[in-house]
């Protein structure tokens, strides 16, 4: 059993397409913003951030129509890779 299997379970209860919210924390760093913007189409995603109170980290929220669960748990595993990158 692997870390989204649970989150896998949840998601495979709804119906797809929907409109998802991807979550993470990461380093207050352009490269690592960089790696896991680039997981997500500009041009559907709404891609929001949040600076932390001493500016160390970044929230990243984005929204974007994911046409399964498959397609959700692929994009937090490629997150996963980034170092110091926290999934929500």
């Amino acid at each position: 059993m692997n870390v989204f299997d649970k989150l896998k379970a949840q998601l495979e209860l709804l119906e797809w397409p929907n409109l998802y919210l991807y979550k993470f924390i990461i380093p207050n760093e352009n490269e690592k913003l960089a790696q896991v913007t680039a997981l997500f189409d500009y041009e559907t995603a709404e891609i929001s951030y949040q600076q932390s109170g001493k500016g160390n980290y970044v929230s990243i929220s984005v929204k974007e129509v994911a046409v399964s669960v498959d397609q959700i748990i692929e994009k937090y595993q490629k997150a996963s890779e980034i170092k110091g990158v926290i999934s929500l």
